[in-house]
């Protein structure tokens, strides 16, 4: 029996999008019964540049890819599954995710953002304070969301004026 520790971490990219209000956006799971708000993300596939999988990404989550990179996390960041949870997703072949993060500024209208896509993962979407971000994501990915707020949130205070 292999145990937690010896599974590998998913591969997957996350994106930070900011807003010309230096907001984040953030969107509830369709599959999720608690409050928990989180930033698109996803795997990457197989061949797939994780630049490539952030705007994929970005289009199936949200319906839209009008987006410009400000910056890309210099290293991978990981996080563990509660072990309850590894069981119940990914076939129970990977014990977290190892994921590469962008930040990125929307530059479409908030008219653009759709979540009803082909394949729906949320229930909801808003722009959020970046400085909240840890409090409204899941309990085990609060230390990543953090993380990214001391690398990333520097740049909510990027150019201003567009939405």
């Amino acid at each position: 029996m292999t145990s937690i520790a010896d599974l590998p971490y998913r591969p997957g990219v996350g994106i930070m999008l900011f807003n010309g209000a230096g907001l984040v956006l953030v969107a509830r799971r369709i599959d999720m019964v608690s409050e928990a708000w989180q930033m698109p993300q996803g795997g990457i596939e197989k061949g797939e540049r994780p630049i490539d999988a952030a705007f994929r990404e970005l289009a199936e989550e949200i319906g839209t890819a009008k987006a410009e990179v400000l910056a890309e996390a210099e290293d991978w960041l990981d996080y563990d599954l509660p072990p309850d949870l590894v069981p119940r997703l990914w076939q129970g072949r990977f014990r977290g995710q190892t994921q590469k993060w962008f930040a990125m500024r929307f530059t479409g209208v908030d008219g653009d953002i759709d979540i009803a896509t082909e394949t729906p993962e949320f229930s909801e979407w808003k722009w959020a304070e970046p400085a909240a971000l840890p409090d409204l994501i899941v309990p085990f990915k609060r230390d990543l969301y953090a993380e990214l707020v001391r690398r990333f949130g520097h740049l909510a205070e990027g150019p201003r004026g567009e939405s």
